[in-house]
């Protein structure tokens, strides 16, 4: 067999297997290519939602103070410098679109991604309602070390009982939290918050823990041992969650993650 026989052949193969895999290469090519976009960011609205393209876009992977919370407005002008009238690249999660119509997306400016630096920064904790996914380390890690640097969100409280205070339980398919009090003293508990990694936010009112306080997601009447989070449905997700206790100054008591 000459040469051009072996070209032919050769050639008559590669058409072949590319006529074979046609559908799957075209899909994967379309996903690659839909996986992001581009855009310059138009408007920042908050911590974790900026305006692209005339379209909302919630970061994934962070969750930023409300309105009206400590360091709402710093972790808003930090975005803001990050982000505001620049080009950005906007990559895809699990899922396309949050309950109010909001893309989800990580960030990337100049190749940083923005989400990840706002928790560095401690103007974030990391969140991850909907499962981990391939930034879940590093996101985590980002807010073990902020807690390291003792800045910002992740500031340690310098209460006194901040020493005393611990996590004795987290009961997830109850929905139940026990906290301990190690210390020989009371501890006045007033204006202190527990949240989990989302919106879920309880400030407690003015009780003191001597041994052991039990926080119960659920309707009841609080005692002096015992608070009743009113949430109809739960506050700790069975696929992971954290969870947050701040003094009444809004400095971190302590920290848990499952």
């Amino acid at each position: 067999m000459n040469k051009t026989s072996y070209k032919f052949i050769l050639v008559f193969l590669v058409l072949l297997i590319f006529g074979l895999n046609y559908p799957f290469l075209d899909k994967a090519l379309k996903n690659w290519l839909s996986d992001y976009e581009m855009g310059i960011a138009e408007r920042v609205i908050d911590g974790d939602t900026i305006v692209v393209n005339d379209s909302s876009v919630r970061l994934l992977g962070i969750n930023t103070p409300e309105k009206g919370e400590l360091f709402y407005s710093e972790a808003k002008s930090f975005l803001e410098n990050l982000t505001l009238n620049k080009l950005i690249r906007m990559e895809k999660g699990k899922e396309d679109l949050d309950l109010y119509g909001r893309k989800l997306r990580y960030i990337f400016e100049e190749g940083e991604n923005v989400n990840l630096k706002l928790v560095e920064g401690g103007f974030a904790n990391f969140y991850f309602p909907s499962g981990r996914d391939r930034y879940y380390s590093r996101f985590k890690e980002a807010w073990e070390k902020c807690m390291s640097e003792d800045k910002n969100l992740c500031k340690k409280s310098e209460d006194k009982c901040s020493e005393c205070i611990f996590l004795r339980k987290l009961d997830v398919n109850n929905q139940r939290v026990i906290f301990g009090n190690k210390c020989s003293f009371s501890c006045e508990l007033k204006g202190w918050s527990v949240k989990d990694e989302g919106r879920k936010k309880l400030v407690f009112p003015n009780i003191e823990i001597d041994k052991d306080l039990e926080l119960i997601v659920g309707n009841g009447s609080n005692t002096e041992s015992r608070i009743f989070w009113e949430e109809e449905d739960y506050v700790w997700t069975k696929t992971g969650d954290s969870l947050f206790l701040r003094d009444a100054e809004g400095n971190l008591v302590l920290w848990w993650s499952y």
